[in-house]
């Protein structure tokens, strides 16, 4: 297709890193943007030098020279209504996690861009985290032989519980253990989940927002091999959207021990005492570079819309991993495990 035109829907924290991973990028033609807050959506025009600005997503898909478009929007029960609308404009689509909120809603989106020959992908801008990616490798390769169990352990600030919660009602084994979810069902496909045990826990979250502060989940795959995931956004306030995590990944031949806790870097200052920097799950821009994930993932849509390749995440894949996240909340819920598929 060569240089492309591209819209973002939604510039805020995440669209905002969208919109200038975009503007700068040399396969992209040209720039639209949609936002309802105007003072967030002139700032972002100016600084990424948008062609077009709307406070109505529906002028960018009544556009017929945009060719692919980022759906960043909250709250997050937007994302069905508008990414269907983005897909019957017959526009490649880059959708943040969650897919949607009920199944039927995932199934319909991929049954849209089957029909359409669209390029649909959600984002779980982990797996371009070097770190990941090398588990990755180290499974498909056989440097670690046949995988026994992995284990997740994620904590966010307050700032994300607060942030999240105050728009929807969703747990954290939706909006935070889905990265994680996804990331080791990447590794072990292609088998599937058979079964979800879930434990939620209440203690801060749950007066403000009604939500839990953590939910630990464990899934047995088909061929018995076991993984466990655990998130929670009950850190007590720190530098903005912190985020820590360690994995382990067992298999018969080897074993991968990562620390991903951002405790490499501390900034310790008169003013703001100490913090962590760039210790966000998206990465940060960092003068002339970008640190983190969500630049790479963005570019590799681009690529794949401009060049015609194949996107890394399918909306198969996004489905399977709200299915097991959906089942953890129903498995917390119950106090029981959950069988697969959901029916």
């Amino acid at each position: 297709m060569g240089r492309i035109n591209v819209g973002v829907i939604g510039t805020g924290w995440i669209g905002e890193i969208r919109a200038k991973v975009c503007a700068a990028h040399p396969l992209v033609e040209s720039l639209h943007l949609a936002e309802i807050d105007r003072g967030k959506l002139e700032r972002v025009a100016r600084e990424t030098r948008a062609r077009t600005a709307t406070a109505d997503y529906r002028e960018l898909l009544r556009r017929k020279d945009i060719d692919a478009v980022f759906v960043c929007t909250t709250p997050e029960d937007t994302h069905y209504p508008i990414t269907r609308d983005c897909l019957l404009a017959r526009k490649h689509t880059l959708l943040e996690k969650p897919i949607g909120l009920e199944l039927k809603e995932a199934d319909e989106l991929m049954a849209l861009a089957r029909e359409g020959e669209l390029k649909f992908t959600i984002g779980y801008t982990q797996r371009f985290n070097p770190k990941y990616a090398y588990v990755k490798k180290c499974v498909v390769d056989g440097t670690l032989g046949r995988p026994v169990t992995a284990l997740v352990s994620r904590n966010v600030s307050r700032s994300i519980g607060h942030k999240i919660g105050g728009r929807i009602r969703l747990s954290p084994a939706v909006m935070e253990a889905t990265h994680d979810v996804d990331f080791i069902l990447w590794c072990l496909e292609p088998l599937r989940p058979t079964r979800v045990y879930a434990q939620s826990v209440y203690r801060i979250m749950e007066q403000a927002h009604g939500v839990p502060d953590c939910t630990w989940i464990m899934v047995t795959m088909e061929d018995g091999t076991a993984f466990t995931i655990g998130a929670g956004w009950a850190l007590p306030p720190g530098y903005p959207h912190f985020s820590t995590a360690t994995i382990e990944f067992v298999a018969t031949e080897g074993a991968l021990l990562i620390d991903d806790t951002h405790r490499d870097m501390i900034l310790n200052t008169m003013q703001k005492g100490m913090v962590l920097p760039l210790s966000t799950m998206p990465g940060e821009q960092v003068g002339h570079v970008y640190q983190g994930p969500m630049q790479a993932e963005t570019i590799h849509f681009i690529e794949a819309v401009a060049l015609d390749r194949a996107v890394l995440v399918t909306p198969a894949e996004a489905r399977q991993v709200m299915e097991v996240t959906l089942a953890a909340d129903l498995s917390a819920e119950r106090n029981e495990p959950v069988k697969l598929p959901l029916l």
